[in-house]
């Protein structure tokens, strides 16, 4: 047993070196585009709460606000003469857990992620949640090591090519709105969602959904940090399968 345990301690001791390791976290700020003048704050942003106390759940917050003012003040000038409920779509599509995530595959970030051993034995380096909050973290401690420009022109950077492809229209309503109307518009039966599975502690939450759709012989299924987002992702799903993305 204590050798089991030791062997363990090596492991966790070696992944943690890893992610830690110099090479690995200047070849994230190169992909970032971006280098830490405080290593401090690099290091807070990708510390999530199972691993420390000195988390990144602050920045995360702060991070969230400022990408979310980034983008709204994009595509007002962008789009001059859509609408807001149009810009509110685009902006929830560009902003939302899943772009997000994209993003942080793009940066390799699960890489470089600290977690508590329990999250690292559960692949939360590949969990859709813990990556979207870590790009708002980082967007955090990029704000507080630099200034607003600075860090609105490096949003604007990692945005361009979803930026130059987005555009005003039904597309840009979420999932659940587009697939009830589809079905609506064919007088079938609306959706049904089911939670069939909620792992994780109370604060990190992920939730598995079954969607049954008429038509589909099979539900389809979605998973997300609440509820909600879990349907939200069932809901894509089931509008792939019905070729309608």
């Amino acid at each position: 047993m204590y050798q089991v345990c030791f062997v363990c301690w090596i492991v966790d001791a070696f992944i943690y070196w890893y992610r830690m390791n110099p090479i690995v976290i200047n070849r994230l700020q190169r992909k970032l585009g971006y280098t830490f003048n405080h290593q401090e704050l690099l290091q807070q942003a990708l510390t999530h709460r199972s691993a420390s106390s000195k988390h990144n759940e602050r920045l995360e917050f702060l991070g969230d606000s400022i990408l979310s003012f980034v983008i709204a003040n994009a595509l007002y000038h962008r789009f001059p003469r859509v609408d807001e409920g149009d810009m509110s779509r685009m902006r929830a599509t560009l902003v939302r857990g899943n772009t997000l995530a994209e993003l942080a595959r793009e940066f390799d970030l699960g890489e470089c992620l600290r977690l508590g051993p329990g999250e690292l034995k559960s692949g939360g380096f590949r969990r859709e949640s813990i990556l979207a909050d870590t790009v708002e973290a980082l967007i955090g401690g990029v704000f507080l090591d630099s200034n607003i420009q600075t860090v609105e022109q490096l949003i604007l950077n990692w945005y361009k090519t979803r930026l130059d492809e987005i555009s005003p229209g039904d597309k840009q309503k979420d999932p659940k709105t587009r697939l009830q109307e589809y079905l609506q518009g064919r007088h079938l039966p609306l959706p049904s969602y089911l939670v069939v599975q909620v792992r994780g502690e109370a604060h990190d939450q992920e939730f598995t959904i079954h969607c049954q759709v008429s038509g589909l012989s099979e539900p389809v299924v979605g998973t997300g940090s609440s509820r909600r987002k879990a349907e939200q992702a069932a809901a894509e799903q089931a509008l792939k399968k019905l070729e309608l993305e």
